[in-house]
């Protein structure tokens, strides 16, 4: 079993120039699908994925109803993809929102603080993500670098203030977020002085420098975290289309120095935890 923690996909009829935007935005990026749900299912194929989670990321206020409308049809008619909801900070009616994911059965929801030019611990996102673990939501969030944009609106040290201050106002003791590209992309080292160790997940999405242009770890910092932080809330992820999933599953299971016990959470039961 293998489960891809950290996919991305678009409605056909924007995939293409999403994609080309994207691409042409973050610069030297390189797409391995063409962005549409029938691209993920056939990369999925390839490469033996059993499940994909899908992250929509709402950019501007307003758009609630037409990603989660999109979210909620993926969720109903696919088993093998798992579709989280998505929210803007500066949405209105933030709880009801919430609620109503929680209602439809969604597991989760994806901030990208770099595109909202908000900051994780903005009051904003503070209230998203508090209301969010009483009601047993987790939250993903891009960290560190987007190669995109100049500004890192989810450093580590603001991620693990606001883990803290949303711990002690709800008392959850269970992991409710999840920090992505190994829990901050070009900032490693400070990823190792706040965030490990703590009561987070971190999924290994664009964190082998080997596969891709716009990462700086190495296999050897992957197990160091793996390591450091316990494998038992580490996600594996690729960010497809961004990684070939196939190239990044071969490459994940090529690591020496992890057992299969170890690296059998990591692929897809850790994720079942968190996904039922």
């Amino acid at each position: 079993m293998v489960i891809d923690f950290h996919t991305h996909i678009y409605p056909d009829k924007i995939a293409a120039r999403t994609i080309d935007a994207l691409v042409h935005a973050a610069k030297d990026v390189t797409a391995y699908t063409d962005g549409t749900l029938s691209g993920l299912l056939r990369s999925m194929q390839t490469a033996g994925i059993d499940k994909s989670v899908i992250l929509p990321v709402a950019t501007r206020k307003g758009q609630f109803e037409t990603i989660n409308k999109f979210a909620l049809q993926i969720n109903q008619n696919y088993k093998n993809l798992i579709s989280f909801g998505g929210i803007h900070p500066d949405d209105e009616n933030i709880p009801e929102k919430l609620q109503y994911l929680k209602e439809q059965g969604f597991r989760g929801i994806k901030i990208h603080p770099d595109y909202t030019g908000t900051f994780i611990d903005d009051e904003r996102y503070i209230r998203i993500i508090t209301e969010c673990a009483r009601l047993g939501l987790k939250v993903i969030t891009h960290a560190g670098v987007d190669p995109a944009f100049d500004v890192i609106h989810c450093p580590p040290d603001k991620g693990r203030a606001v883990l803290d201050t949303v711990t002690a106002a709800t008392g959850v003791t269970e992991p409710f977020l999840i920090f992505a590209h190994l829990g901050g992309m070009f900032v490693h080292k400070e990823v190792e002085k706040y965030l490990l160790g703590t009561n987070c997940y971190i999924d290994i999405s664009c964190s082998f420098s080997s596969l891709m242009s716009f990462c700086d770890t190495t296999d050897e910092d992957v197990i160091e975290v793996i390591r450091k932080h316990g494998a038992d809330k580490i996600l594996f992820a690729t960010d497809c289309p961004w990684n070939d999933q196939k190239a990044y599953l071969d490459h994940f299971r090529s690591l020496s120095g992890i057992s299969d016990t170890e690296k059998d959470m990591i692929l897809f039961r850790n994720a079942e935890k968190l996904l039922t």
